[in-house]
């Protein structure tokens, strides 16, 4: 039988050193929507070359001077495109592991240095040959609904995942499970509000690169990005809830400076290839960026305080101010953007509280309190908020002699709420000045 085969050959050059071989210790699959990942965890680095076999389609990956000791029977490949797995020594030496597909697939291979969580890794990415949408986000356009009946759309990142377990808290409580529990919690809220839509961006057990949620963000028109995550600090006693919105110029604190750096380092962990940047004229793109980014960092202080104040109502936070640093989750210059440390699950009393179901909810009606607060303030424009608002507004036009009380007064209403409709930061007023006075 004649077999039609196609090689593509992904050489990394990592060198075994001297005769050492390498062990394949462990072998993991994680499916996402947009691909299946097979890691191998390794005792040591190995050189390696993948190919592909078509008629019936098959994916061979060469281990050099390498040998397994652990099973592949085990494996869970049932929602993934790989029907069978199969190993064997090679005739010139090493381990061969072949792949039998239910489809033809296109790979990507490459290796990952040992880091705290992990060992030395080989990692296979399979994606489908015909590029397909991914569907960890439903793709909402915001001008599908007629003139001011869209919803506000909020983004919901579930820190970690998959290879990525984040911290690691008392009982072996991972940080990527805890999140995950919380924003799906989230994103109930949110769909039980009327005006409001969430778009879980991971909704299972797997990795996506943190450049990439951004990108899913802003595929889905997002109006605001929520990360949530789990602390954790090398003194146990820190504890605390936490916002965080992005700094421009670094953290704000020692603490702030070193998690960021933790979370940034995701990447080598989890697993991704560096970011293409536009090819554009550079002072206009830094001009528009940075009134971008200006507009975009003052809604996210902002929105970060209304949830930072309702997680204090009933949870000790780290820090009673929205701290700022150099996340790349927050690095949206157009969506507004919070990253929500929910308290430190390195602390023993803390990580029992976040493996609480009931403590869960609280986090998440907190933070779903402050999203809607703040956009009830400031409807975007076109939304159905923005339209609810417009209905229960009245107009007046200001005369001699009046004040913010007397107005209030005369229409049964606070002088609050008179400054929240019209954003007034003081209660300077003049004659002929149009105020929006709330029903």
């Amino acid at each position: 039988m004649r077999l039609s085969c196609l090689f593509v050959l992904i050489w990394l050059g990592l060198g075994v050193t001297g005769s050492q071989a390498a062990i394949v210790e462990g072998v993991r699959v994680w499916p996402a929507p947009d691909n299946t990942r097979l890691v191998f965890d390794l005792s040591g680095p190995v050189e390696h070359k993948v190919f592909k076999l078509d008629n019936p389609d098959r994916l061979v990956i060469d281990l050099e001077s390498a040998s397994l000791k652990t099973s592949l029977d085990k494996l869970n490949i049932s929602k993934t495109p790989i029907q069978k797995i199969r190993s064997g020594r090679r005739n010139t030496g090493g381990l061969r592991v072949v792949l039998d597909l239910k489809q033809p697939l296109k790979p990507k291979s490459f290796v990952l240095k040992p880091n705290s969580t992990y060992g030395n890794r080989l990692v296979i990415d399979l994606y489908d040959q015909v590029k397909t949408p991914i569907k960890s986000v439903d793709h909402v356009a915001k001008t599908t609904a007629p003139i001011g009946q869209r919803d506000v759309i909020i983004a919901i990142d579930a820190g970690h995942g998959g290879e990525d377990p984040g911290a690691i808290g008392f009982g072996r409580l991972r940080e990527k499970d805890v999140v995950l529990s919380i924003a799906r919690k989230l994103a109930y809220l949110l769909e039980q509000e009327p005006g409001f839509k969430p778009v879980l961006l991971r909704k299972g057990d797997y990795y996506i690169g943190l450049r990439r949620r951004t990108q899913m963000a802003r595929e889905a028109n997002a109006d605001m990005f929520i990360s949530v995550h789990a602390d954790a600090f090398k003194n146990r006693r820190a504890r605390g809830a936490s916002v965080f919105a992005l700094s421009q110029k670094g953290a704000t604190s020692e603490a702030a400076r070193w998690l960021a750096s933790r979370e940034n380092n995701a990447d080598l962990i989890g697993g991704v290839g560096s970011v293409s940047l536009d090819d554009k004229d550079k002072v206009l793109a830094g001009v528009l960026l940075d009134l971008s980014m200006t507009a975009s960092l003052t809604a996210s202080l902002d929105v970060g305080s209304k949830v930072l104040r309702r997680l204090g109502g009933f949870n000790r936070l780290h820090k009673r101010h929205v701290e700022q640093a150099a996340f790349v989750v927050l690095k949206s210059p157009d969506i507004p953007s919070i990253l929500v440390e929910t308290g430190f699950i390195s602390n023993p009393a803390e990580s029992k509280k976040l493996a609480n179901k009931s403590h869960q909810r609280q986090l998440a009606r907190a933070i779903f309190s402050g999203i809607k607060e703040y956009f009830e303030d400031r409807p975007p424009p076109g939304t159905l908020l923005a339209a609810r608002v417009s209905r229960t507004l009245t107009h007046y036009v200001i005369r001699r002699g009046d004040t913010l009380s007397t107005i209030a007064a005369r229409h049964k209403v606070s002088v609050a709420s008179i400054r929240r409709a019209n954003k007034l930061a003081v209660d300077v007023i003049r004659e002929g000045q149009v105020l929006q006075i709330p029903n």
